[in-house]
Protein backbone atom coordinates (compact mmCIF):
# COMPACT_ATOMS: atom_id res chain seq x y z
CA UNK A 1 0.00 0.00 0.00
CA UNK A 2 1.18 3.30 -1.00
CA UNK A 3 2.55 5.91 1.77
CA UNK A 4 2.90 9.68 1.54
CA UNK A 5 6.11 10.45 3.01
CA UNK A 6 7.63 13.52 4.27
CA UNK A 7 11.08 12.33 4.89
CA UNK A 8 13.48 9.51 5.54
CA UNK A 9 16.87 9.72 7.92
CA UNK A 10 19.63 8.09 9.74
CA UNK A 11 20.13 9.97 12.94
CA UNK A 12 19.72 10.11 16.55
CA UNK A 13 16.82 9.53 18.73
CA UNK A 14 16.25 12.72 19.98
CA UNK A 15 13.72 12.28 22.52
CA UNK A 16 11.63 9.37 24.92
CA UNK A 17 13.40 6.81 26.85
CA UNK A 18 15.18 5.93 23.82
CA UNK A 19 16.87 8.93 23.47
CA UNK A 20 20.57 9.03 22.00
CA UNK A 21 20.26 6.00 20.09
CA UNK A 22 20.91 5.99 16.45
CA UNK A 23 17.51 5.12 14.35
CA UNK A 24 15.97 4.96 10.98
CA UNK A 25 13.55 7.93 10.85
CA UNK A 26 10.13 7.51 8.74
CA UNK A 27 8.12 11.06 8.44
CA UNK A 28 5.04 10.29 7.03
CA UNK A 29 3.25 13.53 5.51
CA UNK A 30 -0.10 15.15 6.85
CA UNK A 31 -1.20 16.13 10.59
CA UNK A 32 -4.77 16.76 11.72
CA UNK A 33 -4.05 19.31 14.49
CA UNK A 34 -2.06 22.64 14.47
CA UNK A 35 -0.09 22.98 17.74
CA UNK A 36 0.95 26.45 18.58
CA UNK A 37 4.50 24.73 19.13
CA UNK A 38 4.79 22.89 16.39
CA UNK A 39 8.19 22.73 14.80
CA UNK A 40 7.54 19.83 11.89
CA UNK A 41 5.10 22.48 9.59
CA UNK A 42 6.34 21.41 6.63
CA UNK A 43 5.47 17.86 7.23
CA UNK A 44 1.66 19.72 6.96
CA UNK A 45 2.02 19.53 3.28
CA UNK A 46 1.71 16.20 0.72
CA UNK A 47 4.25 14.04 0.54
CA UNK A 48 5.90 11.69 -1.89
CA UNK A 49 3.86 8.88 -2.53
CA UNK A 50 6.12 5.52 -2.36
CA UNK A 51 4.93 2.06 -2.30
CA UNK A 52 5.82 0.23 1.21
CA UNK A 53 8.49 -1.69 -0.05
CA UNK A 54 10.48 0.99 -1.40
CA UNK A 55 10.16 2.69 2.74
CA UNK A 56 11.08 -0.77 4.30
CA UNK A 57 13.65 -1.01 1.35
CA UNK A 58 15.39 2.51 2.49
CA UNK A 59 15.54 1.21 6.41
CA UNK A 60 17.42 -2.16 5.04
CA UNK A 61 20.01 0.02 3.76
CA UNK A 62 20.82 1.46 7.33
CA UNK A 63 20.37 -1.56 9.09
CA UNK A 64 19.14 -0.23 11.82
CA UNK A 65 18.12 -1.57 15.18
CA UNK A 66 15.56 0.88 16.07
CA UNK A 67 12.85 2.66 13.01
CA UNK A 68 10.63 5.82 14.60
CA UNK A 69 7.70 6.12 12.55
CA UNK A 70 6.86 9.78 13.20
CA UNK A 71 4.68 12.90 11.65
CA UNK A 72 3.13 15.00 10.54
CA UNK A 73 0.52 12.51 12.25
CA UNK A 74 1.15 8.93 10.94
CA UNK A 75 -2.44 7.31 11.90
CA UNK A 76 -3.88 9.43 9.52
CA UNK A 77 -2.59 7.53 6.44
CA UNK A 78 -4.48 4.11 6.21
CA UNK A 79 -0.94 2.23 5.36
CA UNK A 80 0.57 3.16 8.15
CA UNK A 81 -0.58 0.11 10.64
CA UNK A 82 1.02 -2.33 7.78
CA UNK A 83 4.22 -0.38 7.58
CA UNK A 84 4.15 -0.89 11.53
CA UNK A 85 3.83 -4.24 11.36
CA UNK A 86 6.12 -4.94 8.59
CA UNK A 87 8.65 -3.44 10.36
CA UNK A 88 8.00 -5.38 13.35
CA UNK A 89 8.05 -8.50 11.13
CA UNK A 90 11.33 -7.40 9.82
CA UNK A 91 12.96 -7.46 13.50
CA UNK A 92 13.21 -3.76 14.34
CA UNK A 93 12.48 -2.43 17.19
CA UNK A 94 9.66 0.30 15.99
CA UNK A 95 8.44 2.94 17.65
CA UNK A 96 5.56 5.19 16.88
CA UNK A 97 4.91 8.68 18.05
CA UNK A 98 1.25 9.73 17.91
CA UNK A 99 -0.28 13.39 18.22
CA UNK A 100 -3.02 11.19 20.94
CA UNK A 101 -5.90 12.40 19.00
CA UNK A 102 -6.59 9.14 16.65
CA UNK A 103 -7.24 5.74 18.40
CA UNK A 104 -4.48 3.37 18.78
CA UNK A 105 -6.35 0.05 19.59
CA UNK A 106 -5.31 -1.49 15.93
CA UNK A 107 -1.56 -0.56 16.11
CA UNK A 108 0.52 -3.71 16.23
CA UNK A 109 1.32 -4.83 19.81
CA UNK A 110 4.82 -5.21 19.09
CA UNK A 111 5.43 -1.33 18.13
CA UNK A 112 6.47 0.87 21.38
CA UNK A 113 3.45 3.59 21.27
CA UNK A 114 4.51 7.22 22.26
CA UNK A 115 1.24 8.90 22.70
CA UNK A 116 1.30 12.98 23.52
CA UNK A 117 -1.00 14.18 25.34
CA UNK A 118 -2.04 17.82 24.44
CA UNK A 119 -1.75 20.36 26.87
CA UNK A 120 -4.10 23.33 26.72
CA UNK A 121 -0.78 25.37 25.48
CA UNK A 122 -1.14 23.94 22.33
CA UNK A 123 -4.37 25.04 21.42
CA UNK A 124 -5.24 21.35 21.02
CA UNK A 125 -6.36 20.07 24.34
CA UNK A 126 -9.69 19.71 23.18
CA UNK A 127 -8.79 17.23 20.74
CA UNK A 128 -7.63 14.54 22.85
CA UNK A 129 -8.52 10.54 22.45
CA UNK A 130 -8.86 10.13 26.36
CA UNK A 131 -10.03 6.60 25.34
CA UNK A 132 -6.17 5.97 24.55
CA UNK A 133 -5.02 5.80 27.91
CA UNK A 134 -7.15 3.02 28.85
CA UNK A 135 -5.08 0.79 25.93
CA UNK A 136 -1.43 2.17 27.34
CA UNK A 137 1.05 -0.46 28.16
CA UNK A 138 4.31 -0.49 30.10
CA UNK A 139 5.72 -1.14 27.00
CA UNK A 140 4.43 2.36 25.26
CA UNK A 141 5.50 6.28 26.81
CA UNK A 142 3.25 9.32 27.31
CA UNK A 143 4.38 12.57 26.85
CA UNK A 144 3.39 16.03 27.67
CA UNK A 145 4.51 18.83 26.24
CA UNK A 146 4.16 22.01 28.43
CA UNK A 147 4.77 25.90 27.53
CA UNK A 148 4.33 26.76 30.89
CA UNK A 149 3.92 26.19 34.57
CA UNK A 150 -0.19 25.97 33.62
CA UNK A 151 0.90 23.21 31.06
CA UNK A 152 3.21 21.34 33.92
CA UNK A 153 -0.14 21.74 36.62
CA UNK A 154 -2.55 20.14 34.10
CA UNK A 155 -0.44 17.53 33.15
CA UNK A 156 0.25 16.59 36.87
CA UNK A 157 -3.69 16.71 37.24
CA UNK A 158 -3.76 13.98 33.98
CA UNK A 159 -0.80 12.11 35.30
CA UNK A 160 -2.48 11.29 38.58
CA UNK A 161 -6.04 11.09 38.05
CA UNK A 162 -4.98 8.26 35.21
CA UNK A 163 -2.33 6.76 37.70
CA UNK A 164 -0.14 7.07 34.19
CA UNK A 165 3.17 7.33 36.24
CA UNK A 166 2.57 3.73 37.76
CA UNK A 167 1.86 2.10 34.50
CA UNK A 168 4.52 3.58 31.95
CA UNK A 169 7.13 5.85 31.59
CA UNK A 170 5.77 9.56 31.55
CA UNK A 171 7.76 12.34 29.44
CA UNK A 172 7.40 16.16 30.27
CA UNK A 173 8.57 18.19 27.36
CA UNK A 174 9.75 22.16 28.06
CA UNK A 175 8.43 23.75 24.64
CA UNK A 176 12.26 24.83 22.96
CA UNK A 177 13.17 28.47 24.15
CA UNK A 178 9.68 28.84 25.35
CA UNK A 179 9.58 27.07 29.01
CA UNK A 180 13.01 26.81 30.94
CA UNK A 181 14.04 23.01 31.26
CA UNK A 182 15.42 24.25 34.64
CA UNK A 183 11.82 25.39 35.07
CA UNK A 184 10.63 22.26 34.35
CA UNK A 185 13.55 20.05 36.08
CA UNK A 186 12.21 22.53 39.48
CA UNK A 187 8.71 21.58 39.03
CA UNK A 188 9.47 17.61 38.51
CA UNK A 189 11.01 17.77 41.75
CA UNK A 190 8.74 19.47 43.49
CA UNK A 191 5.80 17.18 41.54
CA UNK A 192 6.84 14.05 44.07
CA UNK A 193 6.22 11.62 40.72
CA UNK A 194 8.66 9.71 38.67
CA UNK A 195 8.48 11.80 35.28
CA UNK A 196 11.15 12.16 32.94
CA UNK A 197 12.90 15.34 31.71
CA UNK A 198 12.43 15.02 28.13
CA UNK A 199 15.35 17.60 26.24
CA UNK A 200 14.61 17.01 22.49
CA UNK A 201 18.29 16.42 22.16
CA UNK A 202 17.81 16.58 18.52
CA UNK A 203 17.69 20.48 18.44
CA UNK A 204 20.81 20.94 20.95
CA UNK A 205 23.10 18.59 18.50
CA UNK A 206 21.63 19.84 15.01
CA UNK A 207 20.04 23.04 15.70
CA UNK A 208 16.08 24.05 15.87
CA UNK A 209 15.24 24.48 12.26
CA UNK A 210 17.48 21.14 10.61
CA UNK A 211 15.65 18.73 9.38
CA UNK A 212 16.53 15.14 8.04
CA UNK A 213 19.08 14.75 11.31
Amino acid sequence: MPLEICETFFSILGESTYAGLPAFFIRLAGCNLRCSYCDTTYAYEPGRVLPEEEVLAAARAHQPQYVLVTGGEPLLQSGTLRLLTALADAGYTVLLETNGSLPIHRVDPRVHRILDVKCPGSGMADRNYWQNLSLLTGRDEIKFVVSDQADFDWSLDIIRQHRLAERLPVLISPVFEKFSPREAARLILAGGLPLRLNMQLHKYIWGPHARGV
